[in-house]
């Protein structure tokens, strides 16, 4: 999986905008994705923009409450972020592919430069932040689902999942160090000048994209488009649903992690049970970000792009097997131990992006890619609510081994709608393995 340092491979293609990266025979890693400027300049602007974001929530969340002393309404400051994620998913998710790539994610970024600035007027009523906050929500899917259709354009073979690979790993611990950040410049500012600092944050990043990454032509030009972007979007999700091929990849996507955060929503009450306190919880909750994070460093530098392809299913058990332990009660070292392996388990989704990347329809990348990191999003909000609510009338570790189980019912289920596909036309694996 290894690429070689030479620039050849990995360089944007210099013979026009709209060509695909060229073909390398050398495996990809981590090193020569970093190598590719324009993806340098895109992780760079994710990195500002994701802790501009983590800022603006902590602070809205303690500007909120003080002013209200209301913790629904505080709480909403959080969850409204992920609400829209449905609207712009199903009414906005065309414009990924009628407008080039790089003016959808500048657009996005001014937008949420321009809303967080708002949000920083002093005295701005409780209802009009909310509002606000829908907005943020709403371009956020957008943005994600035209950075992530830009990629191929940028990494040819494997560099594709490992660019993926490194954006989450960069949002899961940019979104950690972002709390500490933002308590910290609550110690020091003002609720206004931090969301201010936030703002700038995302006009960094509204450069970094418009100076720092190439301008390639629409994957659908808005001349050759019928109908509103509204319609188009809604046609998109029809069509995205209806590619055979797609569909069970989808699946696999949406429905695991869904299951999979039952014991993130159960930390408190789990931690209860065996009488721990705000540490225990704490521990509980880093257990399997900390193991997802070793995993996509540990399968992105020692596996091939094959292999990670290949072991999607396999690797996507460590999400749930480890869940059974918990119908013994562990403590808290061995529950943080197996939630750690399940964290394991998330890296299933390095392989699973090069597969829906082949599975989808060129004209269809921007949709698909949006649709998808919506739905993730979408069902990965409903597994918590569910989480908790059966947790209501059973005792959260036996909730937590329920989910396991049904994690697993579901993996074999989206396997047996995968085998037919697999057996009718093998999966397109990246040039390197095929050159092995």
């Amino acid at each position: 999986m290894l690429r070689s340092m030479s620039q050849h491979s990995s360089r944007v293609p210099q013979q026009s905008d709209s060509a695909a990266p060229s073909t390398s025979t050398a495996p990809a890693t981590y090193r020569t994705v970093l190598a590719v400027r324009e993806f340098r300049m895109i992780f760079l602007a994710q990195v500002i923009a994701t802790l501009g974001n983590v800022v603006a929530q902590i602070t809205l969340s303690i500007t909120v409450y003080q002013r209200t002393q209301s913790p629904l309404l505080s709480s909403l400051t959080f969850a409204l972020g992920f609400a829209p994620y449905v609207f712009g998913a199903t009414l906005l998710s065309a414009v990924a592919d009628r407008h080039p790539a790089q003016d959808v994610m500048v657009a996005c970024q001014a937008v949420s430069c321009v809303v967080v600035g708002t949000m920083a007027l002093p005295g701005i009523p409780i209802p009009v932040l909310l509002v606000l906050l829908l907005v943020l929500g709403t371009v956020a899917p957008v943005f994600q689902g035209a950075r992530a259709a830009s990629l191929p354009d940028l990494l040819s073979g494997s560099g594709y999942a490992l660019g993926r690979s490194l954006l989450r790993l960069v949002s899961q611990s940019t979104q950690i160090i972002g709390f500490a950040v933002g308590g910290l410049l609550l110690l020091v500012m003002t609720s206004s000048q931090a969301l201010l600092a936030a703002a700038a944050g995302f006009g960094l990043a509204v450069l970094l994209l418009r100076f720092g990454t190439r301008r390639r032509p629409a994957r659908q030009p808005e001349n050759g488009a019928h109908g509103s972007v509204a319609r188009a979007s809604l046609s998109g999700v029809r069509q995205v649903l209806a590619v055979p091929g797609l569909r069970p990849l989808l699946l696999l996507t949406w429905l695991p992690p869904a299951f999979a955060v039952a014991p993130e929503a159960l930390a408190s009450p789990y931690a209860d049970e065996f009488g721990g306190g705000p540490a225990a919880v704490g521990l509980l909750l880093c257990a399997a970000p900390a193991g997802s994070v070793v995993g996509e460093l540990l399968a992105g530098t020692l596996l091939t792009a094959g292999t990670r392809v290949r072991m999607v299913l396999p690797t996507a058990t460590l999400m749930f097997l480890p869940l059974l332990g918990f119908a013994f009660r562990p403590g808290l070292w061995t529950s943080g131990a197996l939630l750690a392996v399940c964290g394991l388990g998330f890296t299933y989704a390095m392989g699973l992006d090069q597969r829906v990347l082949d599975a989808t329809p060129e004209e269809l990348r921007g949709r698909a890619l949006t649709i998808t990191l919506a739905g993730l999003m979408i069902t990965q909000g409903l597994g918590f609510a569910a989480a908790g609510a059966v947790a209501e009338f059973l005792p959260p570790h036996i909730v937590i081994v329920i989910v396991g189980s049904l994690g697993l019912l579901t993996l074999a289920w989206c396997g047996a709608s995968m085998r037919p596909r697999e057996d009718g036309q093998a999966t397109r694996l990246p040039a390197e393995d095929q050159a092995a």
